[in-house]
């Protein structure tokens, strides 16, 4: 397993939202970079907490983490684990009071509860393998990114988050 740490959010062509791990060591993945295709929703939970905002109301993983420090659990770490045809697969491992519990989890939302509970990254060499590309294909897609998701936190209204 490789660490890692949350680069960025970024959109490709199509204008679908990536979340962007990057190693925190090179780890021999010779200045990688993995993109995971993530939806907007996902994408605004992941920024809100690397920036160390907060929305209006609390969002889907900030809910997680409320229910999981209630149940007196903690995140220990998020992996992603393996790609199959396409699509990423994360882990996320709790202690709980009654052990050890590892819950099968879609990687967008294993990273949103890590960044909220400062649990640390992992991401299978295989997989790096597999979907990672070199990192400077991505470095002013992240500055770009941030300072629009600024902007959007400057003009978002309360009232958006209301179900």
């Amino acid at each position: 397993m490789i660490q890692v740490r949350v680069l960025g959010i970024a959109l490709d062509a199509a204008q679908q939202h990536i979340v962007l791990l990057k190693p925190l060591l090179d780890d021999g993945v010779g200045g990688r970079v993995l993109p995971i295709w993530i939806g907007a929703q996902e994408a605004t939970s992941i920024l809100i907490a690397v920036e160390g905002e907060q929305a209006p109301r609390p969002l889907s993983h900030d809910l997680m983490k409320t229910l999981l420090d209630t149940l007196d659990a903690t995140v220990d770490r998020i992996e992603v684990t393996r790609i199959e045809e396409g699509t990423f697969y994360a882990e996320i491992t709790l202690t709980t009071t009654s052990g050890i519990r590892i819950i099968d989890a879609r990687p967008s939302d294993a990273v949103a509860l890590a960044v909220r509970a400062e649990a640390p990254l992992f991401v299978a060499e295989q997989v790096f393998d597999e979907a990672g590309i070199p990192a400077e294909f991505t470095e002013p897609a992240e500055e770009e990114e941030v300072d629009k998701f600024k902007q959007f936190l400057d003009e978002v209204d309360p009232e958006d988050f209301q179900g």
